[in-house]
């Protein structure tokens, strides 16, 4: 049975990938306040091939306001830090950004934790 494979990036993708990734992340520290938004930090960039739109996914720390108050703040200032980012680079087009909160590490977390009840729960019986 084929299985389908997808193409590897190629290497300007990479690159531009790479670029967004640390634009971004520089321009959030800079542009977003942590005592509103918490502590942001870019996880990963997912780049179209055409190079006209890119997913942005930030992790991040910080209390149960912030959080609430993160994804908002990042919507309203979309736009600021995409123009920002055309400003900075020397492409044609600057990507469209869109931001999602990562909760990869959040999950992560979580699972770790399950382990470590699980392995405290086993250990008296051992």
């Amino acid at each position: 049975m084929p299985s389908h494979v997808p193409p590897a990036p190629s290497r300007r993708l990479q690159r531009v990938t790479e670029l967004l990734k640390r634009e971004v992340s520089e321009l959030l520290r800079r542009e977003l306040n942590v005592e509103e938004v918490g502590l942001l930090s870019v996880n990963e960039v997912k780049v179209a091939p055409d190079l006209k739109t890119a997913t942005v996914f930030v992790g991040f720390v910080g209390n149960r306001q912030q959080r609430s108050a993160a994804p908002e703040k990042l919507a309203q200032r979309a736009k600021h830090i995409q123009m920002m980012l055309g400003s900075q680079l020397s492409m044609k087009w600057t990507p469209v950004l869109n931001f999602l909160l990562d909760e990869s590490v959040e999950k992560g977390n979580r699972v770790l934790a399950i382990l470590e009840s699980l392995d405290q729960g086993q250990k008296p019986g051992a």
